[in-house]
């Protein structure tokens, strides 16, 4: 009767909670989701200079940005993505390797339609166009033969600048207040999970058994054969072996 009332239980509660209601629960137990953004249309974006590939959504406020295939969100320190830009936001436990390239003023240089002292005439791409050809475009590198990602007469930096330019950005990031906190938060819960976990005694190994066994035979007692069995089971051995019994002594004389 009470396993009976259980499911009852159980199956009211499912009634009475919608599933994507209990699902959403779930998914938001170790970090919450950014909240939605709402837009009129697909939104059109740009594709970003000395990037591989690396397109942002101009238009709003919060830095989204599109690569390999993903939508990328950074939201109070943590990253999430997505295969669509309005929805279906999962937690990324790692900083994209894109977002290094990135040069943090973009939008101001995006504003003045200047790159570095030079004329930057972007493409604004439709959405439907961008997901049409964005895998064509990366393994052609589309925009560094078009005119240098649209920058007149803009030379991309050497490889050294580059890798400059990563560390001192990475750098920067991990000094950013809220990229400290999700840091902390992540280290408390990996301390909590250490100590939730149980001590587990390991089983005796090999050895141990071994030496137990060794140690009951040991205990076992020993039956002595009769006297004349003994000797004629040494005069036997010493045939096999090719000697007649008492060789050794003939030899000495």
């Amino acid at each position: 009767m009470k396993k009976l009332a259980l499911g009852i239980m159980l199956l009211a509660l499912a009634i009475v909670v919608p599933i994507p209601t209990m699902a959403g629960v779930d998914i938001s137990i170790g970090f919450p989701l950014p909240p939605p953004i709402v837009f009129q249309a697909p939104p059109d974006v740009i594709v970003m200079p000395d990037t591989n590939g690396v397109y942002v959504v101009p238009e709003i406020d919060t830095d989204m940005f599109f690569w390999n295939g993903w939508w990328w969100r950074l939201w109070e320190g943590r990253w999430y993505r997505s295969h669509y830009y309005s929805r279906g936001w999962g937690y990324y436990n790692a900083v994209p390797s894109f977002y290094f390239d990135v040069d943090p003023g973009w939008r101001g240089y995006y504003r003045d339609h200047n790159w570095y002292g030079h004329r930057w005439n972007y493409e604004r791409i439709p959405n439907r166009q961008l997901q049409q050809n964005w895998k064509s475009w990366d393994s052609n590198r589309h925009w560094e033969k078009q005119g240098t990602w649209g920058v007149q007469s803009y030379q991309p930096r050497p490889q050294q600048q580059i890798q400059e330019l990563r560390h001192q950005r990475q750098e920067q990031y991990q000094k950013r207040p809220e990229v400290q906190r999700h840091q902390q938060k992540i280290q408390e819960q990996q301390r909590e999970k250490q100590q939730r976990q149980p001590q587990v005694q390991k089983p005796q190994g090999q050895q141990k058994i071994q030496e137990q066994q060794r140690e009951k035979q040991q205990r076992q007692p020993q039956v002595q054969k009769p006297q004349g069995k003994q000797r004629q089971e040494e005069s036997q051995h010493q045939q096999s072996q090719g000697k007649p019994e008492g060789g050794e002594a003939e030899h000495r004389r």
